[in-house]
């Protein structure tokens, strides 16, 4: 019998700024996004992704630009991290038979 490992998930490369803007440098001087991609072993999908993020960033089109995405998600992950932080705490208070109220107010056990 054989047994199977759970397939990983692909995580996308993170790619440095300067890399970046190096791409995009060589699309603006009239290389093909494809060609691009193919030297460099990059999907031109991506390719399109930081053009179109370029041209929000430098307003040419609306949308949210990189330094707020980057607020954004450090946002994010600091909510999860409470968020987990409170559903440890509120085990706790289960577990040692002090159920508290959302509004932080205790109600005495029982």
């Amino acid at each position: 019998m054989t047994i199977q490992q759970p397939s990983e998930a692909v995580m996308p490369r993170s790619y440095p700024p300067e890399f970046r803007r190096k791409i995009l440098d060589l699309v603006a001087s009239g290389r093909k996004v494809a060609e691009v991609a193919r030297l460099l072993g990059i999907s031109d999908q991506t390719i399109y992704v930081w053009h179109r993020q370029h041209l929000i960033d430098t307003e040419q089109l609306p949308g949210t630009n990189s330094s707020d995405l980057s607020e954004l998600a450090a946002a994010h992950k600091h909510i999860a991290e409470l968020e987990a932080e409170l559903a440890i705490h509120r085990r706790a208070a289960e577990l040692l038979g002090e159920v508290t109220s959302p509004k932080g107010g205790a109600k005495p056990s029982a």
